[in-house]
């Protein structure tokens, strides 16, 4: 069983910054492809970002390139979302999420997932 725990979520202003972290359990985690996602109120659930097992690969949503940084920590069992630049169309609960298929950018190739951690951006 794998269990995926959010954090880091809060209030901030628009042109701040957070850094999310998702904690994995389970001795597989750096086998995997881990991603981001997020849901904003009414919309459907977007692809963020994913990073491949061994951290050399990342992709963005064109959303958020250039403002986001995604990391992870092998070591840790440990992803990580930096966000700079922050707007309120980022607002959104951000998930984190295993990896299974081909296609890192649908929801549809991850098959584990976090609760969540609300992000909201003021403006």
């Amino acid at each position: 069983q794998v269990q995926l725990v959010e954090s880091g979520g809060g209030l901030v202003q628009t042109g701040g910054s957070l850094r999310l972290s998702c904690a994995a359990s389970g001795r597989t985690f750096n086998s995997y492809t881990m991603g981001w996602f997020r849901q904003a109120p009414g919309k459907e659930r977007e692809f963020v970002a994913a990073i491949n097992w061994s951290g050399s690969s990342t992709s963005y949503a064109d959303s958020v390139r250039g403002r986001f940084t995604i990391s992870r920590d092998n070591a840790k069992n440990t992803v990580y979302l930096q966000m700079n630049s922050l707007k309120p169309e980022d607002t959104a609960v951000y998930y984190c999420a295993r990896n299974w298929g081909a296609d890192q950018r649908t929801s549809l190739h991850y098959d584990y997932w976090g609760q969540g951690t609300q992000v909201t951006v003021s403006s």
